[in-house]
């Protein structure tokens, strides 16, 4: 879908509905997959509408077009129902925008489905007494049990996994860190909304060590002897939560390796990270 062939103007278009008659199209950009992405920018009667989205889709099926996508922005909302009854189903809702779809061809139905996972990260960080930081949080699941747990948080869209980690004890405690390695990351599912969850276990590096709580979503926050984070009796009933304070108190004494973030340079010059086991892949 980023393709910048564009197709004629709307308001240049016009086609025969039948002989007496023409309607102008819709104006749309094909995508690298023979599809057609509309946005629409202007606000239109539903009655007006359909006869031109209807039009549209008659030319798209002559030229051999397979996937419709509309996006709606929210100032239209009035042209959803129409989009919907003409065949078209909701991809995806962003706070902007509304995306819905329709596959033409008569075979398979090969669009893509809409994200399916949220990505979030806990945060390991050990200061140089052994003491690991952890908080206590105000909501949630984990409000008022008295567990002690590692920041955590969700990667914002466009946010690399290493800078999310240092957001989030950032947002949460007010300690500034660097990113080292992820530890391990968790895939579970049916979690928020029916999607799937990565979460990733990440290991950082102090660079202040004064707390300043945000009292908008942590109950307390502390350094903790790392044996005490590790024999809370939570950690010890649950085994997922035993075998990541397994992991942190494993890294901090030295005997465990994880994944760095490596830059990797793109012909685009798009920033990534590669996360790999540089210390023992010798070909760097």
């Amino acid at each position: 879908m980023s393709s910048t062939t564009s197709l004629e103007s709307m308001k240049e278009q016009m086609v025969p509905e039948n002989e007496v008659e023409q309607v102008r199209l819709l104006n749309g950009v094909e995508d690298s997959y023979e599809g057609i992405i509309v946005e629409i920018k202007e606000h239109m009667d539903s009655r007006n509408f359909v006869p031109i989205l209807r039009a549209s889709i008659s030319q798209w099926k002559q030229q051999g077009k397979k996937g419709v996508w509309i996006k709606l922005p929210i100032e239209f909302s009035n042209l959803v129902n129409p989009v919907v009854q003409e065949g078209f189903r909701y991809h995806h809702a962003e706070p902007e925008y509304l995306m819905l779809v329709r596959w033409l061809p008569n075979s398979p139905d090969t669009l893509p489905a809409n994200a399916s996972h949220r990505v979030g990260i806990g945060a390991f960080i050990v200061n140089n007494k052994r003491e690991v930081l952890v908080i206590q949080e105000n909501s949630g699941g984990f409000k008022g049990t008295g567990v002690w747990k590692l920041p955590t948080g969700v990667v914002n869209e466009g946010e690399d996994i290493c800078e999310a980690a240092i957001r989030e004890v950032k947002e949460e405690t007010g300690i500034e860190a660097e990113f080292i390695e992820i530890l391990a990351f968790r895939q579970s599912h049916h979690a928020f909304f029916g999607k799937s969850d990565l979460f990733f276990v990440c290991m950082l590096q102090p660079h202040s060590f004064n707390i300043r709580k945000q009292d908008s979503e942590v109950e307390a926050a502390q350094w903790m002897p790392i044996e005490d984070y590790l024999n809370q009796p939570y950690n010890k009933e649950h085994q997922l939560f035993q075998y990541v304070a397994e992991i942190c108190k494993t890294k901090s004494e030295g005997d465990y390796v994880g994944f760095p973030a490596i830059p990797i340079a793109t012909a685009s010059n798009k920033k990534i990270y590669l996360y790999f086991n540089n210390r023992d892949f010798n070909r760097l």
